[in-house]
């Protein structure tokens, strides 16, 4: 098994997507929604009852109330000027491992392969888009970034100034979206596009559910066409869904990440059914062992319903993916030996070490002065990195040289600051290199700081995916983000099982492939609805059960030869069977109107418009 140098990101992650639901509410935090015209009397009363107010946005407020539970705090907040009181979810950042970078990132572009690998390449950006990056905030440094074109909010929690970054993490996923296209360091899937930036993430590295539905109503403020959000966490939160189908409604699109646990859990935001769903896949069109694949399936019996959109709709490169850091937080790795230079990978230790080599087998003792002033060369295997570094520093060593016990290069790390207890810079080499690197009589390694850095995740594919979509909506401006969301679908490249998977979705995206298709089908002029009525008769029936609202469908006149029908939900298609019946829970409360139409899958024979009303 590979070891990979885990961030305090990924830890975070795996917590918040284990939660259950006793512990949903962090910190005793709820979101409240209001009637907006009275919303100060809210206001009032929540803090005369002792709650601290977090967040204020149009519709809702949410606010903490200390060592009170949820049903104690609807108990207390009984008003008619408030519709829902619900848990705030946590949202934390969904990316994996870092290590490695580049050496000549610093003197030469690098494209990273997703970019090449969904066709982005071959697109020119035009003007118009604007994509909002909801995460940790960004460090423009690097000097890949046009500051001229990014803007941003800061959220009113204290997390701080936007342009000031919070870890690695929002840098790298603003870099895999706009990147310039200017010859040094690397380039975006949308070179150059305008951003819009708001941190939510504190210094713990996590976000509420209240937190993101206010980002979204400040990306629309700002004018943004696309929402990218690179996070997510265990639990549904109504206020947060309304903030995106309000987004989607006005012609956005928003793209957010599967999650990291590699289990068919579903994650939110990215299980609403107005948020694309984005997995992950390697640089051999191979799904990533982390990327999440829940069912586009749920319920039990008469209930189950299929949604499309509450699943994984589409893949990109997410794994060792290359982009921007803040100032210092990468490292690069050099290893030369007898004058040829090896792949490598930084594990520790800052610095330049040059010497003879000395073979430490597994570097499992430690002799003074065995190794005095030389370049250990060690074999994986038996006890930690760190120890045989630290034994190859007490036996006089100056660099160190771990080698893989298995196919690929060595990932690792020491530790942290406080266990770390070794100087000497160490860097990891790859198992094929071995018989090279053991004979070698001369070595010179070296650990520096960069502003580009690898990391792996869902959270790196959501960027690519919402840099292509900036891409092919650019050249197509009268597009909706829904059709662009349903072109990404239709074009993208297949992989993994034939056919649309819990994995891959639909495929890998393909920038000029959905280009090519709307230009040749004319896809976005004056919109696409589903077909005209036929021979098919629906009725549709809404209820309510105990708050939730249920629709059920029941149809007549489909062919039976055709095992399947198309059920198209205000104007978004699902395909189920053609058994003449389905229960659709809607997962909302409060009013709202829906349409429905069922067809023959894959055919323009369909039913009039059926129209529910809560």
């Amino acid at each position: 098994m590979k070891n990979f140098k885990f961030t305090a990101l990924f830890a975070a992650t795996a917590i918040a997507l284990g939660l259950s639901a006793s512990a949903q509410a962090a910190d005793d935090r709820y979101v409240i929604q209001v009637d907006e015209s009275k919303k100060g009397l809210v206001k009032v009363l929540t803090k005369k009852l002792g709650g601290v107010i977090k967040v204020d946005s149009y519709g809702f407020i949410a606010a903490t109330f200390s060592g009170k539970s949820l049903s104690e705090v609807k108990g207390l907040l009984n008003n008619p000027h408030i519709k829902l009181i619900e848990d705030d979810q946590l949202r934390k950042a969904f990316n994996l491992y870092d290590d490695l970078v580049d050496p000549n990132t610093n003197s030469s572009q690098v494209t990273p392969y997703a970019v090449i690998q969904s066709q982005a390449n071959q697109l020119l950006l035009q003007d118009g888009m604007k994509v909002c990056v909801i995460d940790s905030g960004l460090d423009m440094s690097s000097g890949d970034f046009l500051t001229d074109r990014v803007t941003g909010d800061n959220d009113p929690t204290g997390t701080g100034n936007w342009f000031e970054a919070g870890g690695e993490h929002g840098t790298h996923v603003a870099g895999t979206i706009a990147a310039a296209d200017n010859n040094f360091g690397v380039v975006g899937m949308a070179p150059g596009v305008p951003l819009h930036i708001i941190k939510v993430f504190n210094a713990a590295g996590w976000a509420y559910s209240s937190d993101l539905a206010q980002a979204a109503n400040l990306c629309g403020e700002a004018g943004a066409n696309i929402i990218s959000m690179s996070l997510g966490g265990g639990g549904a939160n109504s206020t947060e869904e309304n903030a995106f189908k309000n987004f989607t409604a006005n012609r956005g699109l928003v793209i957010a990440a599967a999650g990291n646990d590699g289990n068919s859990v579903r994650s939110y935001p990215a299980g609403y059914s107005s948020v694309m769903m984005i997995g992950a896949n390697d640089n051999n069109n191979k799904i990533a062992d982390f990327s999440q694949f829940p069912s586009c399936s749920s319920g039990k019996g008469r209930r189950v319903t299929t949604d499309e959109e509450t699943c994984v709709e589409v893949t990109a490169g997410g794994v060792n993916t290359l982009s921007t850091f803040p100032a210092g937080l990468a490292t690069a790795a050099g290893l030369t030996a007898d004058t040829v230079a090896y792949d490598t990978s930084a594990m520790e230790n800052l610095g330049t070490a040059q010497g003879d080599t000395i073979d430490m087998g597994i570097g499992d003792t430690m002799t003074p002065n065995l190794a005095l002033g030389q370049i250990c060369v060690i074999d994986r295997g038996t006890i930690s990195f760190h120890d045989k570094v630290k034994n190859c520093e007490g036996s006089g060593g100056v660099g160190a040289v771990i080698i893989n016990n298995e196919p690929g290069m060595l990932y690792g790390t020491l530790g942290d600051e406080t266990t770390n207890m070794t100087s000497i810079p160490a860097v990891g080499a790859a198992q094929e290199d071995r018989s090279a690197l053991v004979v070698a009589t001369s070595m010179t390694v070296s650990v520096t700081e960069t502003d580009y850095g690898f990391l792996s995740g869902t959270s790196m594919a959501t960027p690519a995916v919402s840099g292509v979509a900036a891409l092919v909506w650019s050249n197509h401006p009268t597009c909706t983000g829904s059709q662009i969301r349903q072109v990404l679908k239709d074009t993208a490249l297949d992989a993994g099982t034939a056919g649309k998977d819990d994995y891959f979705g639909y495929g890998i995206v393909q920038a000029k492939a959905a280009n090519d298709y709307i230009a040749e089908k004319n896809f976005c002029d004056g919109g696409t609805t589903p077909p005209t009525g036929g021979d098919l008769t629906l009725t549709a029936s809404g209820y309510k059960s105990k708050g939730s609202q249920f629709v059920d469908l029941t149809w007549s006149g489909a062919d039976p030869e055709n095992g399947n029908v198309d059920v198209y939900q205000n104007g978004s298609p699902f395909q189920t069977a053609n058994d003449g019946a389905l229960t659709i829970d809607l997962n909302a409360k409060g009013g709202g109107t829906y349409t429905f139409k069922v067809c023959e899958a894959g055919t323009s024979t369909c039913s009039e418009t059926a129209t529910v009303v809560f």
